[in-house]
């Protein structure tokens, strides 16, 4: 089997090295996904013991909840092992990952050695935790036109996915590493939204590491980054709608106290007038000859960032060209962004006409205290094309570090195992890289436990970099991982 990815990243050689030897021992690896297969060997050690210390199925029903979580179902490590030790597991815990998405990454972080298929994770003797996420609301997705088959989640559920995942690890007294890879272009991109400042505290925690995928948004034509030159100018962008699209919503960004107010036309070359940019302003409109219906509401100061936000929704969109002008009230320096949903919250086809691939960082990547991960291809050292890109809307120096996520090897069932690409691999791989870090930390000859601050620094020393680039930058942050690197410069 192909270990490319695992090679040039340092891994294959940290875990082999004989004084090294890391694999993760004592450390906890944490996923918040899709959820996982337990029964499968790579999440077993060798005498067949599940390597799970819990699994928290927010998808399942039960009159008794678990305690300060109130919905879904904790499934221990002794759960596992009467239902591993069983002729049918799934009748004693029915606990799948009808997706996949979860299970294949748990697996490239911490997948166990399966010599016979030359497979193994980044942290193959690591602990194993997993938060199963239950599917958004229907209220919420009939809210931003999302289809009812669309795979999305809700914030809450994640902020309370981190809490969980938190606690296990203080109950077994072991340092937490949290991979997410999954994101939204909802937000301010700047890292001060609330998910990303929930995800960010936890990560100031001594022995708690949060690594998050940079998302896969920079080809996509989904971020519209504009400038005017002056007070009561305008610039306009253009939105090519698909003909399969029922409603779709937009988000514009821009720093306070920068002030914008917005107008709308139409394929049909209807216009709604620029409204009015005030305090709470929420305005309905129904075109004559058309069966859109427009949503815009104003926050002047957006409530978790002080940003200005205006939140348009798109309801039966006519097919073809809209124009969103957007006309500057109060001029600092004119820079405001627009994000659409990212893929598979919105048809391909609707995409700005003139879309910027920067800033394009899904939550919660943005965010200051958590290692950031972009995406590159082992095979040819080229950025993935989809990668997003940095920095921040404000400038804040995002992604941290880049990875490998095209065709990455992960497990796809009993003894099979296939290859797929996207940062959610890349961040998997980053985050069982920092699971040997930590296990280094606690092993050399004064051990303790490292802060998000030394690991985050031991990757950008450890990382890569080429002599034709300038670091950091929006697409490498500051170069691509190599764990092994970091023991290289330390000895």
């Amino acid at each position: 089997m192909d270990t490319t990815s695992l090679e040039v990243s340092g891994i294959l050689r940290t875990q082999n090295q004989p004084i090294l030897n890391l694999k993760g021992e004592n450390i906890l690896l944490g996923f918040i996904d899709t959820g996982i297969d337990y029964t499968l060997d790579a999440f077993r050690k060798s005498d067949g013991s599940s390597r799970i210390l819990g699994i928290w199925d927010q998808t399942e029903r039960t009159d008794d909840p678990p305690d300060e979580l109130f919905y879904g179902k904790i499934y221990t490590r002794d759960d596992l092992n009467t239902a591993l030790a069983s002729d049918n597991p799934l009748s004693i815990v029915p606990e799948t990952d009808e997706n996949g998405h979860g299970t294949f990454v748990a697996g490239v972080a911490a997948g166990s050695e399966d010599p016979e298929q030359d497979f193994v994770g980044a942290a193959p003797m690591s602990d194993i935790a997993v938060v199963k996420l239950k599917p958004a609301k229907k209220y919420l997705k009939d809210f931003f036109f999302v289809a009812e088959d669309a795979l999305a989640f809700q914030e809450s559920d994640i902020m309370t996915a981190v809490y969980y995942l938190y606690n296990l690890a203080i109950d077994n007294n072991l340092p937490l590493v949290i991979c997410i890879g999954l994101g939204s272009n909802q937000g301010d991109h700047s890292g001060a939204s609330f998910l990303d400042s929930f995800v960010s505290y936890y990560s100031n925690y001594t022995g708690i590491y949060c690594v998050v995928a940079a998302g896969n948004e920079a080809g996509m034509g989904h971020h519209f980054y504009g400038k005017i030159a002056a007070e009561n100018e305008y610039q306009s962008a253009e939105i090519l709608v698909d003909k399969d699209t029922k409603g779709f919503s937009l988000e514009i960004w821009a720093q306070a106290p920068e002030l914008y107010s917005v107008s709308v036309t139409s394929p049909l070359g209807e216009t709604i007038p620029a409204v009015p940019a005030r305090l709470g302003q929420s305005t309905v409109e129904r075109l004559v000859l058309e069966k859109t219906v427009i949503y815009i509401d104003y926050e002047i100061v957006e409530f978790t960032t002080g940003s200005q936000l205006i939140l348009i929704r798109f309801e039966n969109p006519t097919p073809g060209l809209w124009n969103i002008s957007v006309i500057n009230n109060i001029f600092i320096n004119g820079i405001f962004h627009m994000w659409l949903p990212i893929t598979g919250l919105i048809p391909p086809g609707t995409v700005f006409l003139t879309p910027n691939p920067d800033t394009t960082l899904t939550s919660p990547s943005p965010a200051e205290s958590v290692i950031t991960v972009s995406t590159y291809n082992a095979y040819d050292k080229s950025l993935f094309i989809n990668s997003s890109r940095g920095y921040t809307r404000t400038g804040a120096i995002k992604p941290d570090i880049a990875a490998p996520g095209v065709n990455v090897y992960g497990p796809d069932g009993p003894g099979s195992y296939m290859p797929r690409t996207g940062s959610s691999l890349a961040a998997a791989l980053a985050a069982g890289s920092v699971a040997l870090l930590v296990n280094w930390g606690l092993t050399r000859y004064t051990p303790h436990v490292l802060s998000t601050r030394e690991v985050k620094n031991f990757l950008i020393r450890g990382a890569e970099r080429s002599e034709n680039l300038l670091y950091p930058n929006r697409e490498w942050g500051y170069g691509t991982l190599n764990v092994y690197r970091i023991f290289e410069i330390l000895r």
